[in-house]
This record gives structure tokens, sequence and C-alpha cells, in this order.
């Protein structure tokens, strides 16, 4: 029953104009498949179902249809307090996720204080071959590694990824901008080497000159790094 009242709840709070435009960012779905609720009312949705016992049944409930109710489950996931209970349930969703926003938004909450425990998933997720798996395990890396748990092993980890997957790729750029902004001293060397492929290398220079944290003096450098193409 849980499933038939998520739905009909979801379809309750949709907005026509906001899927129209939502369906044009992530192509990887087919336009039919969004009911087009905002994620302010999807994050509160999911904080409310996650007090539920009966939100395991949605939760096991793969695959979803619409893309709302994956982007829902990534926002309950996030929620969870357990982290052994959150990474299963991270791991029996992963599989399915197939854009970059849902990927995007599994950003669970309790990974702050759980580092040491965390690595030892990331490091499996970064040897999957599906897109998105890989691309959160990237993102995992970006968001709680390059502070006060940073290790050089992390950027030259990420480095030696080879995918002919725009949205790892593209994770790849993403990831290595943010690293410049935090850490430049000790990941220009990345950049001056030349460690990444020609189209990622130049997207993740791009996405450092748009960077308020990078300073002039940098950016200018930076510029001189792009490979032109030939």
């Amino acid at each position: 029953m849980i499933l038939n009242d998520i739905r009909d709840e979801l379809f309750k709070m949709q907005d026509i104009k906001y899927r129209d435009f939502n369906s044009k960012l992530i192509p990887t779905v087919d336009k039919r498949l969004f009911i087009g609720v905002r994620t302010p009312e999807l994050r509160k949705y999911a904080k409310k179902l996650g007090k539920s016992s009966e939100v395991i049944e949605f939760l096991q409930a793969l695959p979803h249809k619409y893309f709302d109710e994956n982007q829902l489950h990534a926002f309950i996931i996030s929620e969870i307090k357990d982290f052994k209970n959150c990474i299963d349930e991270i791991n029996r969703f992963l599989p399915y996720i197939d854009n970059w926003a849902t990927c995007d938004q599994l950003s669970p909450k309790l990974f702050k204080k759980y580092h040491n425990e965390l690595f030892e998933y990331i490091k499996d997720w970064l040897k999957s071959d599906k897109v998105y798996t890989l691309r959160f395990g990237i993102g995992m890396l970006m968001e709680h590694f390059l502070d006060e748990d940073f290790d050089i092993i992390y950027p030259e980890t990420v480095s030696k990824i080879r995918s002919d997957e725009y949205y790892v790729n593209m994770m790849i750029a993403w990831y290595f901008a943010t690293a410049l902004a935090k850490r430049y001293e000790s990941i220009l060397p990345f950049i001056e080497n030349c460690s990444l492929d020609t189209w990622t290398h130049n997207k993740a220079i791009q996405k450092a000159l748009e960077s308020y944290r990078i300073s002039t003096e940098q950016k200018t450098y930076l510029r001189e790094l792009k490979i032109k193409k030939v």
C-alpha cells in the first residue's frame, strides 16, 4: 500500500512547468518518467517518510518507475542515521541510478562522522564499471576528502580513472576543479603534468576558472595550461 500512497502523494505535488524544465536537464531519463516535484518538497517528504517503519517497503521496491521516486529514494537514504544501514541501502540503490542528478543528490549526512570507514567503501565504488556508481565514488571523495582528511593518494587515484562516459569524466573534472580551489599547490602538478585525458583536463581548468576561490593570478596560469586541440 505504501508504494501506491507515495506515488499518489508525489503526483499531488506535481508542478508541470518544473517537470518540463527539469526533464531537459537530464537527457538520460525519458521525459515521460518525470512527475515534476520540486526538490524542497521531495526533501521534506523524505524526512517524513524516513520516520515511518513502512519506508523499507519503498526502499526495497527497485527499480522505481519515475525519476522523482529515485530522487525521493536518494533523499531518504541521505537521512539514515545508522552507518551500516546507510551503506547497505546505498549499495542496493546504486545499480539502479540512471542519471547524474539522483547520483549527486545521494549525500548521506552521517558520512562526515565516518571518514575512516567510508573510504573503504569508496575504493569499491571507484572500481565499478557502472557509470553512476563510479561517479558517486568520485563525488564522495570530493565531498569528504579534500579538507582535513586529505591525502595525495586520493587525487592520484582519481587521475588514473579512464572512461568514455561523459558523466564520469565530468565528475573527474569537477573533482579536480574543486581540489584546485581547496588545495591548489598540491593539485596543480596533476594539471601541469597532464595527468588527465585531454577533454577532462581542459574541462577541469574551465570549471576552475569559474571558481571565486581561485585567485586571478592562479587563473591566468591555468589558462596557459589548457591543451590546444590540433
